[in-house]
């Protein structure tokens, strides 16, 4: 029996997130992978592969980090649960709030589902309203109800649940003015992620190469994401930004940065504890201390309450990424990296005169590559087509995610494959 057929033999799906899924992958992929280290994975048989999956990009400074690694055993040594909160525990809730000063308190969590939904509840809350307005181009938000209602994948989730989420288009203002105007005083909150593959400032013409820098903007006009909290603020929604992927890659304080803008909560994942389960929710105290306990006779809300939320070893796995990440420099890093590959990509393909059917693109941090037919249309059966030759070269390329340990051998390797 192959390890795929034992795989969905005891796990439906085949594994325990959709996008490790058999369907992902082109046939020749590697069914079952054994280990990782630094910007490399290795499947069962021993066969290795230089990876741009990174765990499903939450690897940012490199698997089995040494740094890092040890920082996690240490706090398992020092027994990695204890009965009430721990000093560790304290020392990531102080380090996450230093890095985004406008917000006073965070909630961790161990995945970006569990803290977006809880930014919903505590905006709901706030509100005393019940719909959401949510971003249409972003492709994932959570497993819960309130976004999968909005998928073809919504058996199981009742039609009066899906009745209370609505969907906007990003750099769209008017589509999301046309939701406030259809629900007034319902709306209790929007969310959306601060970019993916489109700026949200139309005077930046070069940020997909190079950082954006809306701080020093001269541009007259509010880029999207101020637009969106301006009419967060005047219809007395929250403001909610999703930083699973922006946040801990285009830059140590998230793409809140770069965009010059700063939202009521913001949830972060991924990255943040370099492939350890971590995830958190940050925001202003008015509205997180609807989940606390000190307030006299206040009504309580049921927040986060999980029993290895406060577990230390990806606590301390986080508070060593920070510092490691301030020591190398390690979005800077991503951000040249990245630069390079694209371009590398983009010269291969305009030399093959094939620039009309594969270029690579998007910021420098994330990059990402598009497939198109003789039509040139997007084709997924030619980046299936392109996934599989990579994967004869030794290279593993769902997608394009960026480490610190990607470096010029990587690049020469990637680029030589393609």
């Amino acid at each position: 029996m192959s390890y795929s057929e034992r795989l969905h033999k005891v796990i439906p799906g085949g594994a325990h997130t959709y996008s490790r899924g058999d369907d992902q992958y082109p046939s020749n992929a590697p069914q079952i992978l054994e280990r990782g280290k630094g910007a490399y994975v290795w499947d069962a048989d021993g066969n290795k592969f230089l990876d741009y999956g990174l765990g499903l990009r939450s690897i940012t400074v490199g698997y089995d980090h040494e740094e890092i690694s040890e920082a996690a055993i240490a706090e398992i040594k020092k027994g990695i649960n204890l009965t009430r909160a721990s000093l560790t525990e304290l020392k990531a809730a102080e380090l996450m709030i230093s890095l985004f000063p406008w917000a006073d308190m965070v909630k961790f969590g161990k995945n970006g589902s569990t803290v977006t939904t809880a930014a919903i509840k505590l905006a709901r809350a706030y509100t005393g309203r019940k719909h959401v307005a949510l971003c249409a181009e972003h492709p994932f938000f959570t497993y819960d109800d309130w976004f999968i209602g909005t998928t073809p994948m919504d058996k199981g989730i009742p039609g009066e649940t899906k009745s209370f989420s609505h969907k906007f288009n990003y750099n769209n203002i008017e589509s999301l003015e046309k939701i406030f105007a259809e629900h007034p005083n319902e709306i209790s909150c929007v969310i959306l992620e601060p970019t993916t593959f489109h700026s949200p400032c139309t005077n930046d013409k070069d940020g997909f190469l190079n950082k954006p820098h809306c701080t020093n903007c001269n541009c007259e006009q509010k880029n999207f994401l101020h637009q969106v909290k301006d009419l967060c603020k005047k219809n007395g929604a929250v403001f909610i930004l999703d930083e699973m992927i922006t946040g801990f890659r285009f830059d140590l304080q998230g793409a809140m940065k770069l965009f010059d803008v700063e939202p009521d909560l913001a949830t972060f994942g991924k990255g943040m504890a370099n492939g350890f389960p971590l995830s958190a929710l940050i925001g202003k105290k008015e509205i997180m201390n609807l989940g606390g306990i000190l307030e006299e006779g206040a009504e309580r809300l049921f927040l986060i309450s999980t029993t290895h939320g406060s577990e230390m070893s990806s606590l301390g796995a986080f508070i060593k990424t920070v510092e490691v990440y301030q020591k190398e420099n390690v979005t800077q890093h991503i951000w040249d990296y990245g630069k390079k590959l694209i371009e590398g990509m983009n010269e291969i393909a305009a030399r093959l005169g094939i620039s009309d059917y594969f270029e690579a693109g998007g910021y420098a941090c994330s990059p990402v590559y598009f497939t198109r037919d003789k039509d040139k249309n997007i084709s997924l059966d030619f980046r299936t087509l392109f996934s599989q030759e990579m994967i004869k070269n030794g290279v593993l390329i769902p997608w394009v995610a960026l480490s610190y340990a990607h470096k010029e051998e990587e690049l020469m390797h990637t680029l030589h494959a393609t």
